[in-house]
């Protein structure tokens, strides 16, 4: 899966999101409105990350979609 379907139906991933990185309030996931990269800055600041970790982590829930 591509994140350009990710990002296109935003509404039906969120709860997919929350149940991989439960620490994500609902505010966040509705700033994040289906941007990568806000999702990414989300969980550095929220899990404390480093960038590498977090965009691989992206990248491993992406092919398990």
């Amino acid at each position: 899966m591509n994140w350009d379907r990710i990002e296109g139906n935003w509404k039906e991933f969120k709860g997919k999101v929350k149940q991989q990185w439960g620490k994500l309030t609902d505010d966040d996931l509705t700033t994040i409105d289906g941007n990568r990269d806000e999702l990414e800055g989300l969980l550095q600041q929220h899990y404390g990350y480093a960038r590498d970790k977090v965009q691989s982590d992206v990248d491993n829930w992406l092919t398990r979609m």
